[in-house]
């Protein structure tokens, strides 16, 4: 059987280079994958064309998202943001999400996955919520475990976990706020924040707040890898 080809999305640099992390691409390659980076190319039905070649999408992690996509402006703790690579995403992410087509999204990309698929998000969880919150952008090295997740059971992340509670390293200021229709939470951390959520309407659609990529030794990460690839091959 031939390796399922996967596309992976990149980021932009003030300059415009595109650039992606080798940790994303080294976590398809380790787990059976052919890995494809993905340009951030606007025109009309490049999206649906790149879909109709991959097996399955990595939505990776960077930068800010714009608000206007869910209807806010913007808030004076917003970062930098890309529109053309927020518009690239968004099409793939429909694109994939109408053919029931494998997905795998971290960071800033499960925020974009929910905005796609018509929920929103906190621009700044820090001061957009009331509750007392964790350090969610740790300052250790990115494979370093920082703060437990509570995973719920009988979702597909406890499934293929294999456990409910374990830890995960942190780099983010933005999180999901109002799920998108069609989607359950699938794990918080301990002060409410979104750590994880899943499609009820599509075979494989799993968004982690976290960056599993950075955990090369981490049971929890590969498994989630592992079950995204294998999920590429039916």
């Amino acid at each position: 059987m031939e390796k399922p080809m996967i596309g992976i999305t990149s980021s932009i640099k003030e300059d415009g280079t595109h650039m992606i992390s080798k940790d994303n691409i080294r976590s398809i390659v380790d787990h059976g994958g052919v890995p494809f980076i993905l340009p951030n190319v606007t025109s009309d039905g490049a999206a649906a064309l790149m879909s109709d070649k991959l097996d399955g999408l990595l939505v990776t992690g960077g930068g800010d998202i714009d608000p206007t996509l869910f209807g806010e402006e913007p808030h004076p703790n917003l970062g930098t943001i890309h529109p053309d690579r927020d518009t690239f995403e968004m099409r793939i992410i429909e694109e994939f999400l109408k053919r029931d087509l494998p997905i795998l999204s971290i960071c800033r990309g499960c925020q974009v996955v929910n905005i796609a698929a018509g929920g929103d998000m906190y621009q700044d969880i820090y001061a957009q919520k009331d509750e007392e919150l964790l350090q969610h952008q740790q300052k250790a090295p990115r494979f370093h475990t920082s703060h437990y997740i509570d995973v719920v059971q009988n979702t597909k992340l406890a499934e293929l976990s294999g456990s409910t509670r374990y830890r995960v390293n942190s780099y983010h200021h933005q999180a999901v706020r109002e799920m998108a229709p069609g989607f359950r939470v699938s794990a918080t951390s301990t002060d409410g924040v979104i750590e994880a959520f899943e499609s009820d309407a599509h075979r494989f659609v799993l968004n982690v707040q976290w960056h599993p990529e950075n955990l090369s030794e981490d049971v929890y990460a590969n498994r989630l890898f592992a079950a995204f690839i294998e999920a590429t091959k039916h």
